[in-house]
């Protein structure tokens, strides 16, 4: 078990550090909302995975409001880029 939790942080830690390169250096302001959307699935999946080793659900309400506000998130920038298309 120790194993799959080493092989786990390092893949986390390997997509949170690309997501925050692409947020840093992100072509469009798009890719920069997606790029944290994605990192805050990552925090999601780090909680869980958390969760999962020490068998507990301490963290299980913020799980649910990450997942929230990052549905939200994504929701109003899709709405806001669809609106700015139909405009331009």
């Amino acid at each position: 078990m120790g194993v799959v939790v080493i092989i786990v942080a390092v893949l986390l830690a390997l997509a949170a550090a690309g997501t925050i390169y692409r947020i840093a250096a992100g072509p469009s302001l798009l890719d920069r909302v997606i790029a944290a959307d994605v990192l805050l699935a990552i925090f999601g999946a780090a909680l869980a995975t958390e969760m999962a080793i020490n068998q507990h659900l301490d963290n299980l309400a913020l799980l649910v409001v990450l997942t929230v506000i990052g549905f939200i998130g994504s929701v109003t920038v899709a709405r806001f880029v669809a609106h700015k298309r139909d405009d331009g």
